[in-house]
């Protein structure tokens, strides 16, 4: 995504190259509209009224069907040359690994998402087979599968009811996880990281490869950083969404652009 007041968004999960989003969507609804990466409206939502509110350097991390980040600094999201800063789910892991939806083999996320982790559990016989919707024409990723996300719910009821296989699975997730996390953590320096999405209710199974390989990782002097988790309802992606509204009069740095003025002209009754 390339900014807030332009909205174009690449997303290969969606199968979107250059789609024209904020524009279609002012000219659709005749409104001033602001158009964001998820996780980094998962931040602003933080910055007003979670960690944000006492930290000005921390970074978001998402799991569930994608891996992402939000990386804020001095209490601004960091959005990089391009808008693109935070795609934390394709930092490389395993040249040999998995092919990512994003079309690279051995991301993050084609570890540890939900497309990654079924794989993984039905290469180990854990769930039946995919159907045949599942596999993505373009990439050969199973990112297209509609069902992931109740397989891995699958997964976690039997990691629950003490299925030594699904929980060696999550484990290993949390272990990747946590030597990526390890690595951003020591470039970002961030005061505290906050671990969100519809992934963290199996984060029981994740925490324990994760804690260990995220702590031993970390440069010595990065070692106590705090690291939370929380829990996970589906309405957050809509706070983050009112966050950006609500933010707007805070955008010193002028992010959203002339959106932002509008926005903010009708905050305070300016325009009918």
């Amino acid at each position: 995504m390339d900014d807030q007041a332009v909205g174009t968004v690449n997303a290969p999960t969606l199968g979107w190259q250059a789609m024209p989003v904020g524009e279609r969507l002012r000219r659709s609804l005749s409104l001033p509209v602001l158009v964001e990466n998820d996780v980094n409206a998962l931040a602003a939502a933080e910055r007003l009224y979670g960690r944000g509110r006492t930290h000005r350097d921390f970074l978001v991390l998402t799991i569930g069907r994608g891996v992402g980040a939000a990386i804020v600094m001095d209490g601004r999201v960091y959005r990089g040359a391009r808008g693109g800063a935070g795609e934390f789910g394709h930092v490389p892991v395993d040249p040999s690994g998995p092919l990512c939806g994003c079309g690279t083999a051995g991301c993050l996320e084609a570890f540890v998402g939900s497309a990654g982790l079924v794989t993984a559990a039905r290469s180990k016989g854990l769930l039946g087979e995919a159907p045949a919707s599942a596999e993505d024409p373009h990439s050969g990723a199973a990112t297209g599968d509609p069902g992931a996300r109740a397989a891995v719910d699958e997964l976690g009821r039997a990691a629950a009811a003490g299925d030594r296989a699904a929980q060696d699975l999550f484990d290993e997730a949390g272990r990747i996880l946590g030597r990526s996390t390890a690595g951003l953590i020591n470039v970002v320096d961030p005061e505290v990281v906050v671990i969100l999405g519809e992934g963290v209710a199996n984060w029981p199974f994740w925490q324990v490869g994760f804690d260990r390989a995220v702590r031993a990782q970390l440069m010595p002097g990065r070692r106590d950083i705090s690291i939370e988790v929380e829990s996970w309802d589906e309405t957050s992606w809509a706070q983050g969404a009112a966050a950006l509204v609500l933010a707007t009069p805070f955008d010193a740095a002028g992010a959203a652009g002339e959106q932002g003025r509008l926005v903010r002209a009708r905050l305070i009754g300016a325009t009918p």
